[in-house]
């Protein structure tokens, strides 16, 4: 298989903080969720080649990439973030082949292609970890990893007080190859997925060796997953507390968010620029603070790290203006693109979020109300894509696709779901495959059915339904990332100028363009700034006064 360059590129370098112009820095990027996408070959589940073969779709809907989450070798114990083999596709997938041949066809369409990277843990079926509890205490692979005896008199009990973030502790006991209770090891999710001891040289060996395995085959970049938690403190210290996920996102963890990562992070950057095409990387950080997010992009670390607080924030006009406010603030002085995004697949979508009461968080259990959801979710998306920097959208989001909140518990498979603690294990609604056609035993995801079961009303959600009808959350989509591609004003920069707007109401000014949004839930009347591009929903100015729908979003040419 030989090395081919990535997409050419529309921007230059510049490693000084404040001048990078590089493509990620306004990139609208697509994520894909191989098994929930298209399925090529009718067994269900979605794989790599049913990704290739919707890649026209993709660059019709006006996208600059494309991100894959994990699609490597994985027993699958939490949907591929258990990786046994990070060089490997996982057959349920496709091969090797299947993915060069899905990059060469993106880059022939001017899509570039980002790749899931799971650095943090490895699945307890990789080749280290098996030996490793194979050779039993005194394996030199166990030093790859964090194994520690127990407390207690027995060992019986687990080495410190961490909880994983799936529920129960942090730390699940070996049984030596003598039949003997053993060592314990960290697990900062499922146990089926060790963490890697990042002290060892040889785990940042092995993984400075995967990244230029993927540059070699052509990918763009690399998502990283965990990217805050690679680095634990010294001595691994008890936290002194219990319900310690209530804390994640307030303050820096002896587990997550440790300043040593960012050593590993620069390694990183000098491999990335090795390479043609300006090739990034983009991390998965949850942080207590924007500014400690923005510690990841510095100018020789990462190029992106995604916003959680921005996802988080509720549909208010002055929660949003200060997230928006607070997010460009952090990111000018490293000089990176500040990120927005709705939906993605660890949380509810954004159209079923917005039909439920605001302070439920980012898992929703609730339908809520499906046509307030979908006008807030339409107008929150004109919004996101009218700052500045780059924005992502979770596949199916561009179809106005709520979470399926109904789904039986018996065909549920998120891992957390099955723990009567942990993280809220209801992911799966909303990695439900996403409807095509009007028809079919899977509305178009492919001739077999689909792995999750999708709702009978998705009919009319399908892209076929929603292709050529003007009032389309598909079309909106289309239209408003064509107009972002046409318009310097939209993405490109890092700055808003606020102008004045009545309570509820955002209103802000670009290079020759104006943006407001109405997140009350009644209309407001304000002079019209310019002639309108693009709305959320039907507006009609009259006399120089324009009537702002309720929970609606209005671009203008000025």
């Amino acid at each position: 298989m030989t090395q081919h360059l990535a997409a050419p590129s529309t921007g230059t370098s510049d490693d000084a903080p404040g001048h990078r112009t590089g493509w990620w820095q306004d990139a609208v990027i697509y994520q894909v969720y191989p098994r929930s996408f298209a399925d090529g070959n009718g067994d269900g589940m979605g794989d790599l080649a049913g990704v290739r073969g919707r890649l026209p779709y993709l660059k019709d809907l006006g996208v600059d990439a494309v991100w894959l989450s994990p699609f490597y070798a994985s027993p699958q114990a939490d949907a591929g973030y258990d990786v046994s083999d990070y060089r490997a596709i996982d057959p349920m997938f496709g091969t090797l082949l299947d993915a060069d041949g899905l990059i060469r066809d993106a880059h022939d369409l001017g899509l570039r292609i980002i790749v899931d990277l799971v650095p943090n843990h490895s699945s307890d079926q990789h080749e280290w970890f098996k030996r490793a509890l194979a050779e039993g205490p005194g394996s030199a692979l166990r030093e790859r990893y964090h194994f520690r005896p127990g407390k207690g008199a027995d060992g019986e009990l687990p080495p410190n007080d961490w909880e994983s973030i799936f529920g129960g502790p942090a730390w699940t006991r070996t049984t030596d190859p003598d039949g003997t209770p053993g060592d314990w090891y960290l697990h900062l999710f499922a146990p089926e997925q060790p963490d890697f001891n990042w002290e060892h040289p040889a785990v940042a060996d092995e993984f400075r060796s995967i990244l230029r395995f993927w540059l070699d085959m052509g990918v763009d970049g690399f998502r990283v997953d965990v990217a805050h938690g690679l680095v634990k403190a010294e001595g691994l210290p008890d936290l002194g507390t219990h319900d310690q996920l209530k804390l994640l996102g307030n303050d820096v963890m002896p587990f997550f968010d440790q300043d040593g990562v960012h050593e590993i992070y620069r390694s990183w950057r000098t491999i990335l620029d090795e390479y043609p095409g300006e090739r990034i990387a983009v991390a998965e950080a949850w942080t207590p603070t924007v500014e400690r997010t923005a510690n990841y992009v510095r100018h020789d670390e990462m190029h992106q790290a995604f916003n959680f607080q921005y996802l988080s924030t509720a549909w208010d006009a002055a929660e949003l203006r200060k997230v928006i406010d607070v997010s460009l603030d952090a990111m000018r002085p490293v000089g990176a693109p500040t990120t927005w995004v709705l939906s993605n697949h660890d949380v509810t979508r954004h159209a079923t979020r917005f039909a439920n009461p605001p302070g439920l968080g980012t898992q929703i259990r609730t339908a809520g109300d499906r046509e307030l959801g979908l006008r807030r979710a339409r107008a929150a998306t004109l919004l996101m894509l009218a700052l500045p920097g780059s924005a992502y959208v979770y596949q199916g989001e561009e179809l106005g696709l709520p979470d399926v909140t109904d789904l039986p518990d018996e065909v549920r498979q998120d891992p957390s779901f099955f723990r009567a603690e942990g993280q809220d294990g209801f992911r799966d609604g909303c990695r439900v495959p996403i409807p095509w056609t009007r028809a079919g035993s899977s509305y178009g995801f492919g001739s077999g059915g689909s792995w999750l079961p999708q709702p009978d009303k998705w009919a009319e959600l399908s892209v076929e339904a929603q292709t050529g009808d003007p009032d389309s959350t598909l079309e909106l989509y289309r239209a408003a990332l064509a107009a972002r591609r046409e318009r310097p004003g939209l993405g490109a920069g890092s700055d808003v100028t606020w102008l004045a707007a009545p309570e509820g109401v955002l209103a802000f000014a670009r290079d020759g363009f104006v943006c407001t949004a109405n997140t009350t839930g009644a209309a407001v009347r304000i002079p019209a700034p310019g002639v309108v591009l693009l709305a959320s929903t039907r507006v009609t100015p009259a006399d120089g006064i324009i009537e702002l729908p309720a929970d609606s979003t209005v671009w203008w040419t000025v």
